[in-house]
């Protein structure tokens, strides 16, 4: 068993321990639960005490239970859904490995599950979530590489009745300036973090985002997203795909996440 907590897109670029935490067959998994401000997206960064490398410091805590800044037990509006995507980086429940379908170059995850299915990279390692939280599901895909910010994840969360496509949120140009503009701190004194949109578009029913985050003296990192809607025979989902590299990880990295995010189908 093991436990992840993804990188938030905007804090810094290393986790205190990497993507995984092993724990015994006897520990119980940690789930993390998280209260973000979206009045204040950069964290600040601290030293762990057994690590040199640095490590998020963020309004949550592994061991205390906190109350998600919106809960999905009633459904979320479009105001706490945007949000959700928003901060779907921030911290992940307790994940465990899942077998693949492999090819020469590239793997097949295919959840039967949560229908649906992505190819990513062959060397990559994938881990599966239980709900908790505002999520319903989540997926984390990431190179073995150590000390890389560079991952996908797909994460699933519910809608109310009035969502019933896409564009209930609106057309995507909207959309995406509505969410990276929600991200973007860098008119604060002293400066946040810079959200910058770099293009949108709907293509099959799906929104694809792209745009940058980068803090003050950090490397920028780049976010590719795919925005989908499905019917489980009860509610209404919203499946976000998230890719994301830091800029001197895009020669290695960038295109490998592009496609893995491209190749996002709903199965049946």
């Amino acid at each position: 068993m093991a436990s992840v907590s993804l990188l938030s897109p905007w804090v810094s670029r290393r986790p205190c321990n990497r993507h995984f935490t092993s724990f015994s067959d006897e520990s119980p998994l940690h789930s993390f639960n998280f209260n973000p401000n979206p009045n204040s997206l950069s964290s600040g960064i601290k030293r762990c005490r057994k690590q040199q490398h640095p490590c998020c410091s963020n309004s949550y805590q592994v061991e205390e239970q906190h109350q998600p800044y919106f809960s999905l037990q009633g459904l979320p509006g479009r105001r706490e859904i945007l949000f959700n995507i928003a901060f779907t980086g921030c911290s992940f429940p307790a994940i465990v490995y899942n077998a693949l379908a492999e090819t020469d170059e590239l793997r097949v995850y295919t959840d039967d599950a949560n229908k649906f299915q992505i190819t990513i990279p062959q060397d990559w390692r994938v881990g599966t979530g239980e709900p908790n939280g505002g999520f319903k599901s989540v997926t984390a895909f990431y190179p073995e590489e150590a000390y890389t910010s560079s991952n996908v994840s797909v994460v699933i969360t519910g809608l109310g009745p009035d969502f019933t496509k896409m564009e209930s949120f609106g057309k995507v140009d909207a959309f995406a300036e509505t969410l990276v503009s929600g991200l973007d701190r860098s008119w604060q004194r002293p400066p946040g973090v810079a959200a910058k949109l770099i293009d949108s578009k709907s293509t099959n029913g799906l929104y694809y985002i792209e745009y940058t985050l980068q803090n003050p003296g950090e490397s920028r990192k780049h976010l590719y997203s795919a925005l989908g809607m499905a019917f489980n025979g009860w509610y209404n989902r919203l499946y976000t795909v998230t890719g994301q590299f830091l800029d001197e990880d895009s020669e290695k990295y960038g295109s490998k996440i592009q496609k893995a995010v491209s190749s996002f189908r709903f199965i049946s």
